[in-house]
């Protein structure tokens, strides 16, 4: 089997030196459709260096390596097809406010090995530390199809209930026809969302947008409507990726504020609503 649970679990964390400024901050932003308009004062929070604000899944993509999808298929005893890998979902814990400019250790490991029948499901976890103490922790969630079906543990099954009621919020942001292009600029170059032949072989008509660039959206537009645009209320965010995004395709983005908390879910409008993030929640100060 490609997978080797016992070998991809057991294996020595890997950390790395990672790396940001200004420009990494604001092509980020440029990337999840920040600047529209561009003189809007709430904009320019995302897009002028003597204002910036940093959207904590920036997060997601500083240091400007490879992903946690991408990175996840060179640790020890995952030997996998790119074609056959998607981005299950995500969550990120921010321990301080990521600042505009910095310097840190990021140290990765498996923590999971999942076998959900047709697929195998990793966690690669990710812990961010600067010389002040930990910065942020994320969880990626890698489905890589084929891969499942060896008898090992299914892992936890059971989801929140959806939220009940009307949303308290519902705002509708456009994914531009050159979305993924631009987003891939961040460091992740999966031919996937780009190159129409490798869509084609993983089985989409067409490339697809990065959900991590579905994730970014979607935390904008909960900070900008809910939490007044101050980026530094955000403490985690966790989503999980029900479908795929198409550039061109507007997003539909319904939110119910909580104690502490906002759920989101995360439709195509052009698909009737289909849904692309779910199980999603953003909790706040």
């Amino acid at each position: 089997m490609p997978i080797d649970a016992a070998k991809a679990v057991a294996a020595a964390p890997r950390t790395d030196g990672i790396s940001w400024g200004p420009t990494d901050v604001q092509l980020y932003h440029l990337g999840i459709g920040a600047g529209v308009p561009a003189t809007d004062p709430g904009e320019l929070r995302y897009t002028l260096e003597s204002r910036l604000h940093v959207l904590p899944s920036f997060a997601t993509v500083a240091g400007g390596g490879a992903p946690g999808v991408i990175r996840a298929l060179s640790m020890p005893g995952v030997e996998v097809d790119l074609a056959r890998v998607l981005h299950g979902g995500q969550t990120l814990t921010v321990h301080r406010p990521v600042p505009v400019r910095g310097a840190a250790t990021a140290t990765s490991r498996i923590t999971a090995v999942h076998d959900k029948g047709e697929a195998a499901l990793l966690t690669l976890r990710t812990e961010v530390a600067d010389a002040d103490g930990p910065l942020w922790t994320d969880d990626a969630r890698i489905f890589v199809r084929g891969e499942g079906g060896w008898g090992g543990d299914r892992g936890p099954s059971a989801r929140p209930a959806p939220p009940a009621g009307a949303p308290d919020r519902t705002v509708r942001r456009p994914v531009r026809e050159d979305q993924a292009l631009l987003y891939r600029l961040t460091g992740d170059r999966n031919p996937l969302h780009a190159d129409p032949g490798f869509a084609r072989s993983a089985g989409f008509d067409r490339p697809v947008l990065h959900g991590l660039c579905t994730y970014g959206m979607t935390l904008k537009a909960v900070v900008d409507t809910l939490l007044g645009g101050d980026v530094t209320r955000v403490r985690s965010y966790t989503a999980r990726f029900a479908s795929v995004v198409y550039p061109g395709e507007t997003l539909r983005v319904r939110m119910w504020r909580g104690d502490g908390a906002v759920r989101v879910a995360v439709g195509a409008v052009e698909r009737d609503d289909a849904p692309v993030l779910v199980d999603t929640v953003v909790e706040h100060t």
